[in-house]
């Protein structure tokens, strides 16, 4: 039985995607279990701090300060949210206008059967709608932060603002890893060699951005509101 360029993706391109889902994991159960040892878990703790302080002041101009931070983030996760969006919208047209022929080259070394090309649009777009709508989540509730900070004279709880923000960050990070997954995908266009090379690489890549080794100060009080860092998860 002769080997066909087609089997590759039988294998490289499951083994590409299992060391993505499996890094993350792994990466999930560290952020929930010891959090300070991952970045997230770090800034996290500087949100809380950051918020506590926010709070506790009563000049206008350190909560001008905050709002403005705040307002940036929003800035931020919307302008991801409508990148995301117009890329699904692209790609839908694309699909829809049956111009698959695109990637059926002979120098792709891959399976290039228009099922499997459509197949790829498919995954792409799931990606791309994903990230669209961890941004607006996440926009959403660094709104709700601005409202909580801005609500004058009124004694709203440190925790809730805190949740809000945290939350904010944590979709935040859940559509940038979306975004991730779907330069992998894109990569597949290419040929799951690639698309493979990419998923070692870029699992090495974030194991080092990912990974925190920056002692936290105050370590009780970062243990004692953890459960803030994973409400969004639990």
């Amino acid at each position: 039985m002769s080997f066909k360029k087609e089997y590759l993706d039988l294998v490289l391109v499951p083994s590409g995607l299992l060391i993505m889902f499996a890094y993350h994991l792994f990466l999930l159960h560290r952020y929930l279990n010891r959090p300070h040892k991952t970045a997230m878990g770090f800034e996290n703790f500087y949100r809380e701090i950051w918020v506590e302080k926010i709070m506790q002041t009563n000049k206008r101009e350190e909560v001008n300060t905050a709002l403005t931070v705040i307002s940036s983030n929003t800035t931020a996760a919307t302008t991801l949210a409508s990148v995301a969006l117009t890329l699904s919208s692209l790609i839908g047209a694309w699909l829809g206008g049956n111009a698959n022929t695109v990637f059926t080259s002979d120098l792709i070394y891959g399976d290039t059967r228009p099922a499997t090309i459509s197949l790829k649009y498919i995954c792409l777009l799931i990606c791309f709608l994903l990230a669209f709508s961890c941004f607006v989540q996440s926009a959403r509730h660094f709104v709700h932060a601005n409202y909580l900070i801005s609500t004058p004279d009124i004694d709203i709880a440190v925790e809730e603002v805190t949740r809000a923000v945290i939350r904010g960050g944590d979709f935040w990070s859940l559509g940038l890893r979306a975004l991730y997954f779907a330069l992998n995908l894109l990569l597949w266009f290419f040929g799951p060699i690639p698309m493979f090379v990419y998923s070692a690489v870029m699992v090495f890549l974030l194991h080092f951005l990912d990974s925190n080794t920056k002692p936290v100060p105050h370590h009780h009080k970062f243990q004692k509101n953890s459960h803030l860092r994973t409400s969004l998860i639990v």
